[in-house]
């Protein structure tokens, strides 16, 4: 094939080619970064900061309660059965708990249970699946019409005892 010429069109040289396949390569690169970024959302973004801490306040006093009563816990799961088992000591026997193990990034692993007081003390529920990996474990209770809250980030594993009530409360510095 001979050589291009300058008197040539400019389709038979080489580097307008290849500068214009950069820029459809970025022109693609882009519009696939704003289809990822539409159809999947960063769902940790939160849009209203005073509801936020309005919401951080009643949390660390639900917390206060708890300390203030003396609860702790010690929460097992039956890595056959699926059965939570978690026992209670404090001032403090309501009939129901309620079990949150959170997944700090990913809303859909998020699991409930609802914990029935079978004796002084001693709560029993079921877990679905197993859940495993890091997770904030949040365990909430009533007490003479309050709720107090049990709150930490725990590894959670099944056949695995975790301690909740051990840890000095976050954020709770300046309060008495």
């Amino acid at each position: 094939m001979p050589a291009a010429t300058a008197a040539s069109p400019w389709y038979k040289h080489l580097w307008p080619w290849i500068i214009i396949a950069i820029l459809t390569t970025s022109v693609c690169l882009s519009l696939t970064m704003v289809s990822i970024a539409v159809h999947n959302p960063d769902n940790l973004v939160n849009d209203n900061y005073y509801e936020a801490g309005k919401g951080i306040n009643r949390s660390l006093d639900r917390e206060w309660l708890a300390q203030g009563l003396g609860l702790k816990a010690s929460v097992h799961l039956d890595e056959v059965t699926g059965e939570v088992q978690l026992r209670l000591t404090g001032a403090s026997d309501p009939q129901q708990l309620e079990l949150n193990l959170i997944s700090p990034t990913q809303p859909d692993k998020d699991r409930k249970v609802s914990l029935n007081r079978i004796e002084a003390g001693r709560y029993v529920g079921q877990l679905d699946d197993q859940v495993e990996g890091r997770r904030f474990v949040e365990l909430l209770g009533n007490q003479d019409g309050q709720v107090w809250r049990l709150f930490e980030e725990e590894k959670v594993a099944h056949g695995v005892t975790l301690q909740l009530g051990d840890e000095a409360l976050q954020g709770a510095e300046h309060q008495p």
